[in-house]
């Protein structure tokens, strides 16, 4: 594991991260409706976002071909991912499944 991201995700049973890039419109539109999934998951997942333009090497370690990407990772391991994104109600139906 890249050691960035394994001291982004160490001591955390559940981390999303939200890849972006400053350029990116969608990754934009996104922002308020990864606030509504904070808000319904209320601190049971820590939310992180990561310029793919500043963390290139993590990027490419990863396969973030395209933004936004949101991964998953619960206990240290990919769980889930996503290229672009779904309404509020669909992402958190989608994550339920791994985070209680």
């Amino acid at each position: 594991m890249d050691l960035l991201l394994e001291k982004l995700v160490s001591g955390s049973s559940a981390v999303l991260i939200d890849f972006y890039a400053d350029w990116c419109e969608p990754c934009k539109w996104v922002v308020p409706i990864l606030d509504d999934v904070e808000k319904h998951f209320n601190e049971k997942i820590i939310f992180l976002k990561i310029d793919i333009d500043q963390h290139a090497e993590l990027a490419k370690t990863l396969m973030i071909l395209s933004v936004p990407t949101l991964v998953l990772f619960v206990e240290q391991k990919e769980v889930w991912r996503i290229r672009g994104f779904d309404t509020a109600p669909a992402l958190i139906k989608a994550i339920h499944k791994f985070v209680e």
